[in-house]
């Protein structure tokens, strides 16, 4: 693999290039340092694609002399390189340049920052499908020479790896479909966490959770019951799902903080990282979470982003939470839910009303968990049982899986009940059955 692991003394250059306007280079340089890269120049062009270079062949060599002029040993470009401008514009660079385009970028933090199973064999598997393109043009491989080839060939060896990834993966996520559903029979509420990187999701984690923890996660004990999530100021500071418990108005529910999402990049990367992808599927709600403190721009750009994705994946109603609002006065704030609520207008996602808070400080939570509240599907029913021992252990178990309320009589027990639909009709079952046990 030619994705290295993280620098933490290598000097770029970013370069980017925009059809319609000057460059904004904010976020790749802040990508570029969350690799572990230290910008030490910059080049920007407005102009349309050039097929050879994707910038114009001029300034692709003026970003040769930059590079040299900075004594770098990286260009980072915000974009995505084809396997034939990559070779290209590497052949203009001093000798030894790395030349990371921003599909890679991401990659190689990811890499890097991988720490479970699944997130490294997604980091793998996203990495070799990202350099197998590369490989057939360096390899030249073609439907002609390919027998050639058939031994110690890199693209070869690059399919069978992927093939076995790929494999290894659908193990991975069977398994976490399989807890998802066995903490749905035990009554919980699944709730993922969703959007754009730096949005506040880990922050906003940690005020929903029942512990409030700071510290990272022990690597001991149930792996969707973690009592912990980190929270920094930085891109990509979640790269694996964080699952943790909170109670909401009785009802028992984990809360899943998922991988951030970035824009402009290549479709199957962002399938690449299943798992956040199946947490979204799987949720019966989601918080797509927004950084209302970003310009207006960039505040559209990134909640499209989380949009696109939650439109192929969320089955679950979505509940936009506008976060960061403490950076704001009340018309910054206005207009914050004013263009959220424009942005989600009209869509394929089944949006409720954006609240607005802030994660740092707790305000607007309890709005927040009233409205996930009355998100999540629920059903509500009266039981009257037998006053029994079994009515007792009958109870523990309703107190376990929702929300009950017991009045006893002499005789009997009369229970209001509310919870999960599939929960409330267990509860059913168990009534029925203790009663024809008591009649017997």
């Amino acid at each position: 693999m030619n994705v290295r692991n993280r620098l933490t003394d290598g000097r770029a250059v970013v370069a980017a290039r925009d059809a319609d306007d000057t460059p904004d280079t904010t976020e790749i340089r802040r990508l570029a340092a969350a690799a572990g890269y230290d910008v030490v120049g910059e080049l920007t062009q407005r102009r349309a694609e050039d097929r050879r270079y994707n910038l114009g062949a001029g300034k692709a060599r003026d970003l040769a002399d930059v590079v040299a002029d900075a004594d770098a040993d990286a260009v980072v470009f915000d974009g995505e390189l084809s396997p034939g401008q990559y070779a290209d514009l590497l052949t203009l660079l001093p000798a030894g340049t790395t030349l990371v385009d921003r599909y890679r970028l991401v990659l190689e933090i990811f890499v890097a920052g991988a720490g479970s199973t699944a997130a490294r064999t997604q980091a793998e598997l996203a990495t070799l499908r990202y350099e197998l393109p590369r490989l057939e043009r360096a390899e030249g491989e073609s439907a002609l020479n390919r027998a050639f080839f058939e031994k110690g060939s890199p693209v070869l060896d690059a399919e069978r790896r992927i093939d076995a990834l790929e494999a290894k993966l659908d193990g991975i996520t069977d398994a976490a479909a399989d807890r998802r559903e066995r903490r749905r029979a035990e009554g919980f509420d699944l709730v993922a966490l969703a959007g754009y990187t730096n949005a506040g999701k880990s922050t906003l984690l940690r005020r929903l959770a029942d512990d409030m923890a700071v510290a990272p996660p022990s690597a001991e004990g149930h792996a969707d019951l973690a009592e912990a999530a980190t929270a920094e100021d930085r891109l990509f500071e979640t790269l694996e799902t964080t699952t943790r418990r909170a109670t909401l108005d009785g009802r028992r529910v984990l809360c899943t903080d998922t991988v951030g999402l970035v824009a402009d990049l290549p479709h199957d990367l962002v399938r690449s990282f299943s798992a956040t992808l199946d947490e979204i599927a799987a949720a019966d709600a989601v918080l797509a979470v927004v950084d209302a403190s970003a310009d207006e721009d960039r505040l559209r750009r990134r909640l499209e982003t989380t949009v696109e994705v939650l439109a192929a994946d969320a089955t679950g109603p979505v509940i936009p939470v506008v976060n960061k609002v403490d950076r704001l006065d009340d018309d910054g704030r206005a207009a914050a839910l004013a263009a959220v609520a424009d942005v989600l207008a009209g869509g394929d996602v089944d949006t409720r009303e954006p609240v607005a808070v802030s994660a740092l400080d707790g305000a607007g939570l309890d709005r927040l968990r009233s409205a996930l509240v009355d998100a999540l599907p629920g059903a509500t029913a009266s039981f009257a049982v037998p006053n029994s021992g079994a009515a007792q252990a009958f109870l523990s178990w309703l107190h376990e899986h929702g929300d009950a309320d017991a009045t006893y009589g002499a005789d009997a027990v009369a229970v209001e009940f509310a919870g999960k639909p599939s929960v409330v009709e267990e509860a059913r079952r168990r009534a029925d059955a203790l009663g024809d046990a008591c009649g017997e």
